[in-house]
């Protein structure tokens, strides 16, 4: 499968526009960045204060870069603000498989039905322009929040990586809970349940 990751891909809907991260995008996250640290609670790279949001912008940036990662920016239209940010990662493209993750949202973004939006626009871009088999999802398994989005998106749950990654700032390691959605799940259900959620 070719993918452009050099191509502008813009996913929207009448709620929410997803279109490539970019640089400059530092200014239009760096309210939530200041604002709300715990954002980054579970995640080993943080975008919490300027310098680590430039940071995780370069990051994500280079895997672009790369041709391994494709990350977005989320803009909320009913607000007329930008909301946070996800990717699609570890692209095995000619397994057909990827994963969808580094998904933050400001708090005011949260449990309004924007996480859902987001999510039906990229795994029907996936299944439907891409034709990939299968998308992959993690989280630490102490992320209920997380975990509970996941699973009402049509996720289902294969198991849990045991002492799977080290946790920031501790010498904790942290158990990884693996969800995915099959194409064959997409068409048959997870489609229409997650249209209905819309």
């Amino acid at each position: 499968m070719d993918f452009n990751f050099s191509e502008n891909i813009v996913l929207e809907d009448d709620l929410v526009l997803l279109r490539p991260l970019q640089k400059t995008d530092v200014e239009n996250l760096l309210e939530i960045s200041i604002n709300e640290p715990n954002t980054w609670e579970y995640s080993l790279i943080r975008a919490n204060g300027k310098e680590n949001l430039e940071n995780y912008i370069a990051i994500a940036l280079k895997a672009r870069d790369n041709k391994t990662e494709f990350p977005f920016i989320v803009f909320d239209k009913k607000s007329g603000k930008y909301a946070g940010s996800t990717r699609f990662y570890d692209m095995q493209l000619s397994f057909k498989t990827l994963q969808l993750g580094y998904t933050w949202y400001g708090s005011a973004f949260r449990g309004t039905g924007l996480n859902k939006h987001c999510k039906y626009l990229l795994l029907q871009f996936v299944f439907e322009t891409m034709g990939m088999e299968r998308v992959e999802f993690r989280a630490d398994n102490n992320n209920q929040r997380s975990i509970a989005a996941m699973k009402s998106i049509g996720c289902k749950v294969e198991g849990v990586l045991r002492n799977h990654m080290p946790t920031f700032g501790s010498d904790v390691r942290r158990d990884s809970i693996i969800l995915s959605i099959l194409r064959e799940e997409w068409f048959d259900e997870v489609k229409e349940d997650l249209r209905k959620k819309l």
